[in-house]
């Protein structure tokens, strides 16, 4: 092995990966910017495929549509079946097909933006790519990220995780009525998280029931309209 050669290659791999994290924060920050000359509001929600995100953003746009103009952004590699889902509900849903990337990113966003009449818009949900690792280091230019988990992931999905949850201000714990089955213990996934995040708001839910629900949208602390 050429350790020289590995050595080079290593010195020229991590400026060039700091440098696409740099310029995706600087649209993400444009893309806050114009958000907030409209006065809208965006939530980035990740989680793991199955972990009942597209439910719960359901849930939201059940709730909330009478009192805020929404629009969901939906990412997923190939499919629109989440955006339909969530269209069902009564909110307009722009879909993103990544192919390939596991992840949305501050341009993706921003081109949809572009394309919206933000004026007529208060709140923006962004379901990004079923994955809980990617999505952790792209900022979106949300104001909120919203992590979710189903105890159905078993007990272990906090601490396996840590960045993830370093930049949420909302952990939700989905499933809980398969918790005991899955024999995991709820008070542990909470302080797991409040260890890494001593002011991170966690709330349980069952989305296909609604349980939680009032309580996961105090947790978000929406502006009022």
């Amino acid at each position: 092995m050429d350790t020289k050669s590995d050595k080079k290659d290593l010195e020229v791999n991590v400026p060039v990966e700091e440098d696409i994290f740099s310029r995706n924060n600087k649209i993400a920050d444009q893309n806050i910017s114009m958000l907030e000359k409209h006065h809208v509001h965006a939530i980035d929600i990740l989680g793991s495929v199955g972990s009942g995100k597209t439910t719960l953003v359901q849930n939201l746009v059940r709730h909330l549509k009478n009192d805020y103009r929404i629009t969901a952004i939906a990412g997923d590699l190939t499919t629109s079946i989440d955006a339909d889902r969530i269209q069902e509900e009564g909110a307009p849903v722009v879909q993103i097909n990544t192919g390939q990337e596991c992840h949305l990113d501050a341009t993706m966003i921003q081109k949809v933006l572009k394309t919206l009449d933000l004026e007529d818009q208060d709140l923006i949900l962004v379901e990004n790519v079923g994955n809980l690792i990617c999505p952790s280091a792209f900022q979106v230019g949300a104001h909120q990220r919203i992590v979710v988990v189903s105890t159905t992931e078993g007990p272990y999905m906090v601490v396996k995780h840590p960045h993830t949850f370093m930049e949420a201000s909302v952990l939700v714990v989905n499933k809980i009525d398969l918790a005991g089955a899955m024999e995991v213990d709820l008070d542990k996934l909470k302080r797991d998280a409040l260890q890494i995040k001593p002011d991170i708001k966690v709330v349980f839910t069952n989305g296909r029931t609604g349980e939680g629900i009032p309580e996961f949208i105090q947790a978000l602390n929406l502006p009022k309209k």
